[in-house]
């Protein structure tokens, strides 16, 4: 998450021009309108993640569904699957940090890949024991390990954006000789992946879309920060209503979001139906740019920028925690959605949830931010084995979770072993 969930300096709004361009950056000032759009990026993840669970336990398991599942609900969807927008300004904000320079080139990624790693092992120090411990005091398995892998389901978003961060300085030349080609050219490999997915009825001959389409996306802020995304409604309509075809015509399903027992994901792996959405959000919120950048957003900034990482990885340990005491504790099911009890309590139970967060990010929080250690000659070789051992860290644990076994304590070696490659090393 790096650049794109780093604490920003003081926010300085640029005048808004049409068409809307970026402001130039300087030491210091950054886009304001990129600060606060990760912020609600992040702001409403964890709103849907707190509000979508429909829980119920019996006989020591626990039942999850999706308060999303409801007829007509996969329409919204389409406004609240957010992390594109989350894409989107990691974009311009690694745009503008690379080309602002300071350091060698070759010492950016390793300045990224230490703030998108080293909150992790916090995580890790916490879910790797908490589940023998529970074990051990009797907790059924099954919720345990739910939860458990839940945990780390959620750093896939890290692994896919660890990509984007890699790829960045060649994105950038890319855009430099063929500006909004690269973005359309990754749409249409998305396409291609796609009919070879659905033709050839398998899975994961989808996941090269996780390349095509996150970096398209991340393109896109590429492009706004160069001041070249300078017809937003022309996206914001082709991108819904390209996304509304796919949907009518094509083999994907309404909902942006996994739906349990759904036979086609449009996020797992991502597709072009998802990318469609994607940039009409874009387009809609660069639209929205001069009334997002006149509101308030001083102390908001200030106070998250240090603890944004932290929110994201930490708010679904919280839902975990208060579920177990609540759902599994309690044997109180999550009332049926849009019922009266599901609105009458889904006020407090929000505010349980963000009472636990804020509990643990008073915790957690300091460990948003590396050591400030020496870092080693920086030398692209050296960056790419860094990133592929983190990497490789993220996704064992995005898809084994934090379940016991040996599978997370081999992903925080590989992290590690990572880190310790951006460190100086003494000479032979």
């Amino acid at each position: 998450m790096t650049a794109l969930l780093e604490h920003p300096p003081t926010p300085v709004t640029a005048p808004i021009r049409t068409p809307v361009r970026a402001p130039a950056p300087t030491a210091d000032r950054r886009d304001l309108f990129i600060d606060a759009l990760r912020v609600i990026g992040i702001s409403v993840v964890v709103l849907e993640h707190w509000s979508m669970p429909v829980l119920s336990y019996d006989g020591g398991r626990i039942t999850a569904g999706n308060a999303l599942s409801a007829p007509g609900a996969w329409a919204l969807t389409w406004l609240i699957q957010v992390m594109p927008l989350v894409f989107f300004a990691g974009g311009a904000a690694n745009a503008i940090s690379f080309r602002r320079g300071g350091r060698p080139a070759a010492a950016w990624p390793a300045v990224r890949l230490r703030r998108l790693a080293w909150p992790v092992l916090a995580l890790a120090a916490v879910w790797i024991p908490l589940p023998h411990v529970l074990l051990s005091l009797g907790v059924p398995a099954q919720p345990v390990d739910l939860g458990a892998r839940l945990v780390g389901q959620l750093l896939w978003f890290l692994a896919a954006y660890l990509v984007a961060v890699m790829l960045t300085p060649l994105m950038l030349r890319a855009h430099d000789r063929y500006g909004a080609l690269v973005p359309v050219a990754f749409a249409l490999a998305a396409g291609a992946t796609d009919a070879v997915r659905f033709a050839g009825g398998v899975e994961w001959l989808g996941y090269p879309n996780v390349v095509f389409v996150w970096i398209a996306v991340h393109q896109f802020g590429v492009l706004y920060a160069s001041g070249r995304l300078t017809r937003p409604a022309l996206l914001a309509a082709g991108g819904f209503g390209a996304a509304a075809l796919l949907v009518a015509y094509g083999p994907y399903p309404g909902s942006m979001i996994g739906m349990p027992g759904a036979p086609v994901s449009n996020m797992a792996p991502p597709t072009l139906a998802l990318l469609a959405v994607a940039a009409g959000q874009v387009g809609l919120a660069v639209l929205l740019r001069p009334w997002i950048v006149r509101l308030p957003w001083g102390r908001v900034l200030d106070w998250a920028g240090p603890r944004i990482m932290s929110v994201y990885l930490w708010h679904m340990p919280a839902l975990v925690l208060v579920t177990g005491v609540v759902v599994v504790g309690l044997g109180i099911d999550t009332p049926v959605p849009g019922s009266l009890g599901w609105l009458a309590g889904w006020p407090l139970w929000l505010a349980v949830l963000g009472a636990v967060l804020y509990l643990l990010l008073r915790c957690v929080a300091r460990f948003e931010r590396a050591p400030a250690l020496p870092y080693g000659r920086p030398r692209w070789s050296g960056a790419l084995v860094s990133a592929g051992l983190v990497a490789a860290g993220v996704l064992t644990l995005t898809v084994a979770g934090f379940a016991t076994g040996f599978a997370p304590i081999l992903a925080v070696v590989a992290i590690v072993g990572g880190l310790l490659r951006t460190a100086p090393t003494a000479n032979p």
